[in-house]
């Protein structure tokens, strides 16, 4: 039996994210409940009423270091990840993927959870925000009441429900000779743009009329369209010109190798203090992927674009981070009250489970008396948490995992795969010394040492 260390805490949400940050905290001697609401009240997605459920794809992508999503896996291993185990027991063949049966995944998540002595699984629904330590970790598919929950302590711009996400590009694979830096009428340089003249406009949007586009599958994947977030490929629909008049107008901007307007122009805004991540402003979309790649690299600047994050809209609940929440992805005024997963505005399963993990180890130690971590911006997960503490609230999307989150290598590396490498590299080497130094121990060890007392 894990040793009495305190009270009780609550984690809310048996998702990816859920499970992870239940079992931190019961290796770490705390006695956890663990709510979940299936099958009480069910969900437009989940089939059944097991922990850890995958309910889009079955892959957890890459798992080369070298790859942004396999070195996330890596730091998440040094943790001690109930969702790497249980992709080991259930993995099938994919490549150099991690890709998993469902059922045998969900089946062994489950296992792990409820054989935990520490644990107690409660299947009911959470209407409010818990009083006392807990983690909410409930997901995009935030039951309504606990959406309003959240809402009244956050305010009406804590908690979105539409994500209409423009895609990313790395810095370095813009075409510099073609993409300006100016903003409009002169006022500052702080947006790259890309001048199409009158053929390449209307062949960009012969191109977006002839994309193929997600249709979705889900009632709760069916959401409105709003007039300030139009997909660009209903825009393309409505009118030759409704971009060219929208989001894509040169009013202002004068490409220097003219002199002259351009015909249209597409806009690039630093997702990161870096620059390292730009989004193409105003481009959210509902193309397929593979069609993404191909129509917008027909924008002159982008023929070689390296995308970061793909333009998506959907239904999904997820909280305003920067704005609202601290950097370890608390209220302010209560440190003990941790919001985890896709909720805080990561994207993917693997970058949910991470924020589990890591929310489980903070609220361990806030109740044993010792301040929150973070990883250091040179990991993968440290450059995820900045992104979450540091984006600009008034532009806030959710983020999966990506080089373009962490910091630079000192030097410049052409070569991209030798320039990941050394990334992984110094993320690996960064990831074990903060561990050692802030004296965080995976959870076996930890299950095995005695906690500090509570001051």
């Amino acid at each position: 039996m894990a040793e009495d260390r305190g009270p009780e805490v609550t984690v809310v949400g048996g998702g990816l994210a859920g499970c992870e940050a239940a079992l931190q905290l019961a290796v770490r001697g705390r006695r956890v409940r663990l709510v979940e609401m299936r099958p009480v009240q069910p969900t437009p997605a989940h089939q059944t009423e097991m922990l850890g459920e995958l309910v889009c794809t079955n892959s957890f992508k890459a798992e080369d270091p070298a790859n942004a999503h396999g070195q996330l896996k890596r730091e998440m291993a040094a943790l001690g990840s109930i969702l790497l185990d249980s992709a080991a027991i259930s993995r099938v063949p994919a490549g150099g993927a991690l890709a998993v049966d469902r059922s045998l995944f969900a089946a062994a998540m489950t296992r792990a959870v409820e054989s935990h002595p520490a644990i107690e699984l409660v299947r009911d629904e959470v209407t409010s925000i818990p009083e006392g330590p807990a983690i909410v970790a409930t997901g995009p598919l935030t039951s309504d009441a606990l959406s309003e929950s959240i809402r009244g302590v956050l305010g009406e711009e804590g908690l979105a429900f539409f994500d209409a996400i423009a895609p990313i590009v790395e810095r370095d694979s813009i075409d510099e000779s073609i993409a300006f830096a100016q903003g409009r009428w002169d006022q500052d340089a702080d947006y790259l743009n890309c001048p199409m003249t009158p053929e390449e406009y209307e062949a960009f949007i012969a191109a977006v009329r002839a994309a193929d586009v997600h249709e979705g599958g889900h009632d709760w994947d069916q959401v409105p369209y709003f007039e300030g977030c139009l997909p660009i490929e209903v825009m393309a629909e409505r009118g030759l010109d409704t971009l060219r008049f929208g989001p894509m107008k040169p009013v202002g901007l004068v490409d220097p190798r003219t002199g002259e307007r351009p015909w249209a122009v597409v806009q690039l805004r630093r997702e990161d203090r870096a620059g390292q991540m730009w989004n193409l402003v105003g481009f959210q979309t509902r193309l397929r992927i593979g069609e993404q790649k191909r129509v917008f690299r027909t924008i002159p600047g982008l023929e070689n674009a390296e995308f970061l994050r793909f333009g998506s809209i959907h239904r999904n609940s997820y909280l305003n981070f920067p704005g609202h929440l601290t950097p370890h992805g608390a209220l302010p005024d209560r440190p003990e009250l941790i919001f985890a997963g896709q909720l805080t505005g990561v994207e993917g399963y693997t970058e949910s489970a991470a924020s589990g993990i890591l929310s489980g180890i903070n609220l361990a130690r806030i109740l044993e008396g010792r301040e929150p971590v973070i990883p250091p911006p040179t990991t993968m997960l440290g450059g995820l948490y900045r992104y979450l503490a540091e984006s600009d609230p008034k532009h806030f999307q959710p983020m999966n995992s990506n080089w373009g989150l962490v910091d630079p290598l000192e030097r410049k590396v052409r070569n991209k795969s030798r320039r990941r490498e050394l990334l992984a590299e110094r993320a690996e080497a960064a990831f074990r010394e903060w561990m050692g130094t802030v004296g965080l121990a995976g959870p076996e060890e930890a299950a095995r040492q005695p906690a500090p007392a509570a001051s």
